[in-house]
């Protein structure tokens, strides 16, 4: 495809959704930092698609592609980020060990519900996943899917009963 062709391509075509997208950017993802380096990301790929094929409906896939790329950042940036212990001075070197068995036994907890989760078919997998630790509604999950929110009650329902007899078989394994 020719520069020029592809230039007037991407102004009829992608830019002038640009502020449109921007502004689903923040409402959607209200933390992230870098919106200008995602839109900018996601140019790059469309014209790299657009090399290969047509691209038949360029908005949709605009929004597919940011969408994927800030769930790809999200992926790779820890969830849970350590301080040193130096930001805390009254932190003392001996501590009260019911305070570290607690620790434990949380950690262990959400290790063994993550396992559980885990064993759940792909789409009933992706709900939970996406209610559970990315807090969204029912609503947010049934667009960000496209699937009805009816299903997403119904593969929630399913999800909690089979993370349910998970932990269930696992404490029926302890406790024998």
């Amino acid at each position: 495809m020719a520069n020029a062709e592809r230039d007037n391509w991407f102004a009829r075509e992608i830019q002038i959704y640009e502020p449109e997208i921007r502004a689903y950017l923040k409402n959607k993802f209200p933390t992230l930092e870098d919106i200008d380096d995602i839109i900018q990301e996601a140019y790059a790929r469309l014209l790299k698609v657009r090399e290969e094929r047509e691209i038949k409906e360029p908005r949709a896939l605009l929004y597919t592609v940011a969408r994927n790329i800030v769930y790809d950042l999200f992926r790779r940036t820890k969830v849970v980020q350590f301080k040193s212990l130096t930001q805390f001075p009254d932190l003392s070197v001996i501590d009260d060990r019911a305070d570290i068995e607690e620790s434990v036994n949380l950690r262990d907890e959400i290790n063994l519900l993550i396992r559980a989760v885990e064993t759940l078919p792909k789409r009933c997998r992706q709900i939970m996943t996406l209610r559970m630790i990315y807090g969204y509604s029912r609503m947010e999950i049934a667009e960000e899917l496209g699937i009805s929110a009816n299903t997403v009650k119904a593969q929630l329902a399913k999800g909690m009963r089979k993370s349910a007899a998970y932990l269930s078989r696992y404490e029926d394994q302890m406790n024998p």
